[in-house]
């Protein structure tokens, strides 16, 4: 069970959204690759990122925020939020991530996601944003008509490495992770899922750790470890103890 830490990047500084709403946006530290070496030293063992301003624009914004962090740290970077082209995929690849998500073009464009998924395998990973359980798109501008579980089975044996599941409705609030859908989720699909949004506290942690969460890759922490809600060392140790 990985606990992967949160580095959302709007105009060049770590923030975390509420609800998804760019005009509701808390900045917690302006040197993202600082933040980065944060984690890092904190003991965590990948890092999750979105270029937020990316999610929006259908390319790559906060690129030069990126690549300090992977310059700054070793731990392996996954990374979200305006990747949509082969050529997208294959450059951040190239200069060190170990994994990207791709959301908006997962839904709008699924032959691309399994064409990257067979040329970089185990390197490409779906981001799955729902509102109300229907996947959103466009930097959660847009909600789809297609649910969770219905894109989850677009790829299945594609070999996508991860699904980032993401509530929006929870997303940034601290409300506690929907573990129903996520678990619903992971347990309807072979790809391996990750929960996010909501994760809100050490209660969160212990419930991670029982035999029936084991199902999931892990899940993703933002504005509760920023917050200090979740004691990072504490809670990676609970984590690893029950692996």
């Amino acid at each position: 069970m990985i606990l992967f830490p949160a580095i959302d990047l709007k105009d060049g500084q770590c923030v975390r959204l509420k609800l998804g709403d760019m005009n509701q946006a808390t900045v917690f530290n302006d040197d993202p690759a600082a933040q980065a070496k944060s984690f890092e030293d904190q003991g965590f063992e990948y890092l999750h990122v979105v270029d937020l301003n990316g999610a929006f624009a259908g390319e790559s914004v906060n690129g030069g925020a990126v690549e300090q962090i992977l310059k700054t740290v070793k731990f392996p970077v996954q990374l979200g939020g305006g990747i949509r082209t082969l050529d997208h995929i294959e450059a951040w690849l190239d200069k060190g991530l170990a994994r990207v998500i791709l959301g908006t073009v997962a839904v709008r464009n699924p032959e691309l996601v399994k064409e990257a998924a067979k040329k970089w395998p185990g390197q490409v990973a779906v981001g799955t944003d729902a509102k109300g359980g229907m996947v959103a798109v466009e930097g959660w501008a847009e909600t789809s008509e297609l649910s969770i579980i219905e894109l989850a089975k677009r790829f299945e044996g594609a070999g996508v490495a991860a699904i980032i599941y993401t509530d929006i409705d929870r997303d940034g609030i601290l409300a506690g992770i929907n573990w129903d859908s996520t678990l619903e989720l992971a347990r309807s699909t072979s790809i391996p899922v990750i929960a996010s949004g909501g994760l809100a506290s050490m209660d969160d942690i212990e419930r991670m750790t029982r035999k029936e969460y084991q199902v999931l890759e892990g899940a993703i922490s933002g504005r509760a470890l920023y917050d200090g809600r979740i004691d990072s060392r504490e809670a990676l140790a609970k984590l690893r103890a029950a692996a």
